[in-house]
């Protein structure tokens, strides 16, 4: 009995990275712009709430969370851009971008675990609010915004580690225009002699009217 061995197609294998390549992409692409949607949003919101108390009575305080670190919605913005520039630089210069895009992410996780029980926002409302400098805030809560920061860092962070597993299969905005560039320009018709005004056209557009 005779045994057949299969051979993969030279197609089908060639394939399997493009394949790879659109998914990745699309993956990180919906992960990054998702991302840093969520981690802006949610550094406009309430991270923390307390009571000031003074003579004439307790004064409730909020901060939100650009109140308490501007670093998350600092670090969505630059994961944003580094999410773009990926497609407008090749090989060194997109494995260091998308480095920067997982550092991003990273860097707004730790930020937002970081914010998610600080109160000093808090005190420096109740001191100003007070005018009271040694003024501290009582009944101080936390809600869970900052995590929701936190949970888009994670988004840019898999964008960026997409970026630096899958970037060599995922085109380049440079190169259609490269391409382009390649093409070999048309040769000017010749002027016909008996116009006079394609003679002058031709001229004008810095081309030879015999053609030659």
């Amino acid at each position: 009995m005779e045994y057949v061995t299969a051979v993969p197609h030279p197609r089908s294998e060639a394939a399997a990275p493009s394949r790879s390549g659109r998914r990745s992409l699309a993956v990180a692409l919906l992960c990054g712009a998702l991302g840093a949607a969520v981690t802006l949003l949610a550094t406009r919101q309430r991270w923390s709430e307390g009571t000031a108390t003074v003579a004439g009575g307790a004064f409730p305080l909020t901060a939100r969370g650009s109140d308490v670190t501007g670093v998350p919605a600092a670090l969505a913005i630059v994961g944003l851009a580094a999410l773009v520039a990926v497609f407008a630089v090749r090989r060194a210069g997109r494995v260091a971008v998308a480095a920067l895009l997982a550092l991003s992410g990273a860097g707004i996780v730790a930020a937002a675990f970081a914010g998610a029980s600080d109160s000093s926002a808090l005190d420096e409302e109740a001191a100003r609010t007070t005018g009271d400098t040694s003024a501290a805030v009582t009944a101080l809560s936390h809600t869970g915004w900052p995590y929701v920061a936190a949970a888009g860092g994670v988004l840019i962070l898999l964008a960026g580690l997409l970026a630096l597993r899958y970037g060599a299969l995922w085109p380049a905005m440079s190169g259609r225009y490269e391409r382009g560039s390649d093409r070999p320009r048309r040769k000017a018709r010749p002027a016909d002699p008996e116009r006079p005004e394609e003679i002058w056209k031709a001229l004008d557009r810095g081309e030879d009217p015999t053609g030659a």
